[in-house]
């Protein structure tokens, strides 16, 4: 993790370097999470959460910039396994804190002195550094260690700058499965391949 942490910081001083348009800021926003599973029985819903970190923007020239980011999220779902009479239906809410790490690259459809509309894509790489699994009902089969601690995701979005503020709206779509298996001690294996799907809203400020 250090290793990886000097590389970035390493990158980002050469390409500020570099290209001479380097924009530091802060931001902290919303994000709704949902936990998608391969079983019908087992429904999901959308959990609220937030997020906080700091944010790059490297003008690549007049109207492309790449944007690296990290920042704080909380985030997860409830999954509830409700089958019709079955005596051994549960339900279980999974909270995980990540560290999330976006590479964007972003163009300026609009590119005034005090306003500017941009759109922006790009990978990102999650690093599970928390989480809780609570059970709501019955025991269910999800444990702590069943959850991927790496995993990747594309955001795709669109943002507005008003003078110093920023403003942007992503969805974040799950490249791998967060869960994939999960047996726990009802002894019933459960192939989840649970997938995170991810909308985020965040107001930053550039310093």
């Amino acid at each position: 993790m250090k290793k990886f942490i000097l590389i970035f910081a390493l990158l980002l001083f050469t390409a500020g370097v570099s290209f001479g348009q380097f924009n530091f800021g802060i931001k902290v926003g919303y994000n709704a999470s949902k936990l998608r599973t391969s079983f019908d029985s087992i429904k999901s819903s959308f959990n609220s959460g937030f997020h906080f970190g700091a944010f790059f923007r490297i003008g690549l020239g007049k109207k492309v910039y790449l944007q690296p980011e990290a920042y704080y999220t909380l985030q997860g779902g409830i999954f509830d396994n409700n089958l019709k009479n079955a005596v051994d239906n549960w339900k279980q809410k999974v909270t995980v804190g990540t560290l999330d790490v976006p590479v964007l690259i972003g163009f300026k459809i609009i590119n005034l002195k005090v306003v500017n509309w941009r759109i922006m894509a790009g990978p990102m790489v999650s690093f599970v550094v928390n989480s809780s699994v609570k059970n709501l009902s019955l025991t269910g089969p999800i444990q702590n260690a069943d959850i991927n601690k790496l995993n990747w995701y594309a955001q795709v979005g669109t943002g507005v700058d008003v003078l110093m503020l920023t403003l942007d709206v992503r969805y974040q779509l799950g490249l791998n499965q967060m869960i994939k298996s999960a047996k726990g001690s009802t002894g019933l294996p459960y192939s989840l391949n649970a997938t995170n799907n991810m909308w985020v809203v965040s107001l930053g400020v550039k310093i």
